[in-house]
């Protein structure tokens, strides 16, 4: 098999999960400040085919969202693929080092938080979920 096409495969699939469970994907500079730019709350998954962190990430993304409070937005970027779209919403991340997998809570267009990478590898899925959840009473109103 061509690894290559194999790469595109893991990389689709990736891109499938995330917004199979309702998050919008930003592909371009543009639909990042669209989308981030607007009031409200707002989940950025910076998604990843790296290590085993991404496969903890993408099912804690899922699970979050089915929670009494979460973000009035859910959005994506894919790391080391859409990479223009990602530079900009890391532009969005002051403060923070460059993170992928990793979670980025915005309110009106701030960052407010973030979950990264060291903060998702080592733990289950279901770890990370209650660390979003724990964000979402914090910063999200109730739905």
């Amino acid at each position: 098999m061509d690894f290559n096409l194999f790469m595109q495969d893991v990389v689709d699939a990736a891109r499938k999960d995330i917004t199979e469970a309702g998050y919008a994907e930003l592909k371009t500079p543009e639909e990042v400040d669209t989308s981030l730019n607007k009031k409200g709350t707002t989940l950025v998954m910076i998604n990843s085919t790296c290590g085993c962190a991404g496969g903890v990430a993408r099912p804690a993304a899922a699970n979050a969202i089915h929670y009494d409070k979460r973000p009035d937005q859910l959005v994506t970027v894919f790391a080391g693929h859409d990479r223009e779209a990602t530079d900009r919403a890391r532009e969005y991340f002051e403060g923070f080092p460059p993170s992928s997998p990793s979670f980025a809570l915005l309110k009106d267009g701030k960052i407010v938080t973030m979950v990264e990478r060291h903060d998702i590898e080592g733990h289950s899925p279901m770890e990370v979920t209650t660390k979003l959840q724990q964000l979402f009473d914090e910063h999200c109103e109730e739905l």
